[in-house]
C-alpha cells in the first residue's frame, strides 16, 4: 500500500515535465542509482561477487523491460489523460495471469479469474470512452497498455531472481541496466542531455525519490514473498491516487466512461484479492 501511494505520484510529475519521455525516464533512474550508490559501496560489494550469470541475465531482461515500460508509458501521457493512462498501465493482471501460469505454474481460482476479467472489462470501457473523444487519446491508451505488458515482464523476471538476491543488489542491477538502455536509446535518437529548465531537474529528482525508491523498490522488496499476481492487482489502486492528484494539480476531470470503467476495475480488484489463493510451499 505504501509503494502504491508513492507510485501514484509518477504520472502527474511526468505530465508536468517538458523533457522527452525517454529523457525523463533516464534521469529518474540515474538519480535513483546515484542515491543508492553509497549504500551499495558500503554494504553490498560482497553480494555482487556471488551473483550467478543466470541472475545477471534475468536482471538484465528485467531492466530492459522496465526501460521500455517507462518510455511507452511516459509517451502515452502526451496523448491521453492521467486517469486513462494510469488505469490502463496498471492492468498488469491481464499479462500476469498468463506469465505466472506459464513460468511458475501458479493456478488461480475461478472467482479470481472472474475478478481479473472484470477489471479488464473496465479498461475496455475507459478506452471506448477515449475513442469517442478522439483518436489521439486512443493512441495514448494503446501505448499505456503496451507499457503495461512491459512492466509485467519486469516483475516476472524479478520474481524469478528476488528469492535469491537481496533488495539493494537486485534493484541496483535492474535500475542500472534500465538506465543504460535509456542512455543508448537517447543517444540513438540524438536527444539533448542537459538543455532542460530547472523545473525539469526538480521533477527528475522527485521521480527518483518517490515513485522509484519509495515505490518500485518497495514492490521489488515485496515480490520476494508475494506473487506478481497480488502485486499487480494491488497496483490497480494507483489510478485513484493519480486521478485525485491530476484533478487538484493539473485540473483534469473524469468523463462518465472513466467513472464507469474505473468502478468496474475496482470491483474486479476486490473480487480478485478476496478470491486469490496461493498454496504455501511445503517444507
Amino acid at each position: 500500500m505504501i509503494a502504491v501511494f508513492f507510485v501514484s505520484t509518477s504520472a502527474v510529475i511526468v505530465k508536468l515535465a517538458s523533457a522527452p519521455a525517454s529523457i525523463i525516464a533516464m534521469y529518474r533512474l540515474l538519480i535513483a542509482i546515484g542515491l543508492m550508490l553509497p549504500i551499495v559501496l558500503l554494504n553490498c560489494r560482497d553480494a555482487f561477487k556471488k551473483i550467478k550469470a543466470t541472475d545477471w541475465g534475468y536482471g538484465s531482461l528485467a531492466g530492459v523491460s522496465l526501460a521500455f515500460h517507462f518510455i511507452l508509458w511516459f509517451e502515452s501521457l502526451n496523448y491521453t489523460s492521467v486517469a486513462s493512462s494510469v488505469v490502463l498501465v496498471t492492468l498488469q493482471p491481464l499479462f500476469a495471469f498468463i506469465g505466472t501460469y506459464l513460468f511458475f505454474k501458479e493456478k488461480l481460482t475461478l472467482p479470481a479469474i472472474a475478478g481479473g476479467l472484470t477489471a479488464v472489462t473496465g479498461s475496455v470501457v475507459i478506452s471506448w470512452g477515449d475513442f469517442q473523444i478522439s483518436g489521439i487519446a486512443l493512441w495514448g491508451d494503446i501505448l499505456a497498455l503496451t507499457a503495461c505488458a512491459m512492466v509485467t515482464g519486469y516483475l516476472l523476471f524479478g520474481q524469478n531472481i528476488r528469492t535469491r538476491l537481496d533488495l539493494i543488489p537486485y534493484t541496483f542491477i535492474v535500475y542500472g541496466i534500465a538506465a543504460l538502455t535509456l542512455v543508448i536509446y537517447n543517444l540513438v535518437l540524438r536527444y539533448p542531455f542537459v538543455t532542460y529548465p530547472t523545473s525539469d531537474w526538480t521533477y527528475f529528482l522527485l521521480l527518483a525519490l518517490f515513485p522509484t525508491l519509495l515505490g518500485h523498490s518497495l514492490l521489488n522488496w515485496a515480490v520476494k514473498w508475494v506473487s506478481v499476481n497480488v502485486i499487480s492487482m494491488s497496483i490497480l489502486f494507483e489510478p485513484i491516487g493519480a486521478s485525485i492528484l491530476a484533478y487538484f494539480i493539473l485540473g483534469e476531470t473524469l468523463h462518465s466512461m472513466q467513472w464507469v470503467g474505473g468502478g468496474i476495475i475496482l470491483a474486479g480488484l476486490f473480487l480478485f484479492i478476496r478470491s486469490y489463493t496461493r498454496k504455501p510451499t511445503e517444507t
